[in-house]
C-alpha cells in the first residue's frame, strides 16, 4: 500500500482519490462498503486479490489505507478499531520486556493509561520528559530506550515539539520515533517528511471529521516495518470494519477545506478569550507568544482547531463555563463538524490524576468546530459571563 501513483498530486487531490479507484463491476466512484467476513477461493489458494478473510484483509480497509499511506506520505497504512488499538498494536510490535520508551508529559491520558498500567505489566519502562525541549528529550534517553513518543500539538495543554530536531536525538539513540498527528491531521503536518518514523492517530478525531465512527490508524516511513506491523495487526485483530472504514474515508475527502475553517475560527477564538477578563491563560500555537508558535509555524501550514485555556476561580468556575454554553456541547472527543467543550481534568485526562501528567485543575479545552464563528464567540462570551 503506497503513495506512489500519488505522490506528484496536491494534498486535497490526493485526499479525494488515493485508494478510491471506481469499482471495477459497477463503475461505482465511491468504494463499497464490503460487509462481507469471507471470499469464495478459485481452488483451495487460489485468492482474489488476495482477499481471505476479512480480519486478515477487506476491499473496503484496503481503500482506507492506501489513502492513509498517501495522506502521510509513508509506505504502509494501516487501519485499526480505535486509535488506542493502533497504539498498542505498534508497542507490542516494536517493544520487548526491559525496553525503555519516552512519553511526553502531557501525553493524552489514554495514552498514559496504556504505559502506565497495561504496558508496564510486561515489563516495558517508560519515563516522562517535556519534548517540547530537545535537552530534556536527550536527557530521558537510556541505551535501552527504543521508541521516543511524541504529540505534536499536545492533548490537551497545546504544547509543540520540534519533530525534526527530536527525530535526529532518536536516531542518536537508536530508537524509533512516533509521532501522534491527531490533533494537527495530515493536511497540517507530516511527521515521515520530518523524520518520524511512524504516525499514530484516532481516526475518530479530524479524519472522519463527523463524530460518528471510532477508529485508529498507522503509517509507517519503513515498508519493512509496515510489514511488521502489518502482520501483528492481523495476528492481535482489532482492524476497523468495513462500514467505518467507509465513514473514515468519506470524512477524508473534506479533510482540508475543514481543518482550514477550524483553523480559521480557532485563531478568531483564541483571540476572544486573549482579551477575556475571566481568562487566564491561552494555549494556542498561533499566538505569537505561545512558546512552540516559531517551531508551529515551521512544521505547520495553520494552526489547528484545538484550544485549551484557563479561567479565574479555579476548577469550579471551569466547570460551570463548560456548563454553561449551548453551541459548544459538552462532551468527550474532538474534530468533528460541531464545536464541543470539556474539563480534561474530570474527562478526558481522569486518569494521569495524581501523575506527572495531571492537568490544571481551571482547563477548559475547546475543539472549534466549523460553524458560523461569530455564533461561537457569542456562545463563549455568554458562558463566561
Amino acid at each position: 500500500m503506497t503513495h506512489d501513483s500519488h505522490e506528484h498530486q496536491s494534498f486535497e487531490t490526493r485526499a479525494i482519490h488515493a485508494g478510491n479507484t471506481a469499482d471495477p463491476l459497477t463503475g461505482a466512484v465511491v468504494p463499497p462498503i464490503y460487509q462481507v467476513s469471507t471470499y469464495k477461493q478459485d481452488g483451495v489458494g487460489g485468492l482474489r486479490g488476495g482477499y481471505e478473510y476479512s480480519r486478515s484483509g477487506n476491499p473496503t480497509r484496503t481503500a482506507l489505507e492506501e489513502n492513509l499511506a498517501a495522506l502521510e506520505g509513508g509506505r504502509r497504512g494501516l487501519a485499526f478499531a480505535s486509535g488506542l488499538a493502533a497504539e498498542d498494536c505498534l508497542l507490542r510490535t516494536l517493544l520487548s520486556p526491559g525496553d525503555h520508551v519516552v512519553i511526553p508529559d502531557d501525553a493524552y491520558g489514554g495514552t498514559f493509561r496504556l504505559f502506565a498500567k497495561v504496558v508496564s505489566r510486561w515489563g516495558v519502562q517508560w519515563s516522562v520528559a517535556d519534548t517540547s525541549d530537545p535537552a530534556a528529550v536527550r536527557a530521558a534517553v537510556t541505551p535501552k530506550t527504543k521508541v521516543i513518543w511524541v504529540e505534536t500539538p499536545s492533548n490537551p495543554l497545546l504544547g509543540i515539539t520540534d519533530i525534526a530536531v527530536v527525530a535526529e536525538i532518536a536516531r542518536e539513540a537508536g530508537a524509533r520515533l512516533v509521532v501522534d498527528n491527531t490533533f494537527a491531521s495530515p493536511y497540517l503536518q507530516q511527521p515521515l517528511a520530518l523524520g518520524a518514523d511512524v504516525v499514530v492517530h484516532s481516526l475518530t478525531k479530524y479524519m472522519g471529521g463527523h463524530s460518528d465512527v471510532v477508529g485508529g490508524a498507522l503509517v509507517s516511513a519503513d515498508a519493512a516495518l509496515g510489514e511488521e506491523l502489518a502482520y501483528h495487526q492481523n495476528a492481535m485483530g482489532a482492524v476497523a470494519g468495513p462500514f467505518d472504514s467507509w465513514l473514515v474515508l468519506r470524512g477524508i475527502k473534506t479533510l482540508a477545506v475543514r481543518m482550514d475553517r477550524h483553523s480559521e475560527n480557532a485563531t478568531k477564538v483564541a483571540e476572544l478569550l486573549t482579551r477575556h477578563p475571566k481568562v487566564t491563560k491561552v494555549l494556542y500555537p498561533g499566538l505569537p507568544d505561545h512558546p512552540g508558535h516559531e517551531v508551529a509555524a515551521k512544521q505547520m501550514r495553520s494552526f489547528g482547531g484545538m484550544i485549551s485555556f484557563q479561567v479565574a476561580g479555579g476548577e469550579a468556575a471551569a466547570v460551570e463555563v463548560c456548563n454553561r454554553t449551548e453551541l459548544f456541547t459538552l462532551g468527550e472527543s474532538l474534530g468533528g463538524v460541531e464545536s464541543l467543550i470539556e474539563h480534561p481534568g474530570r474527562m478526558t485526562h481522569a486518569s494521569v490524576v495524581g501523575s506527572a501528567l495531571e492537568v490544571p485543575a481551571d482547563l477548559v479545552r475547546l475543539s472549534v468546530g466549523i460553524e458560523n464563528v461569530d455564533d461561537l464567540l457569542a456562545d463563549l462570551t455568554r458562558a463566561l459571563g
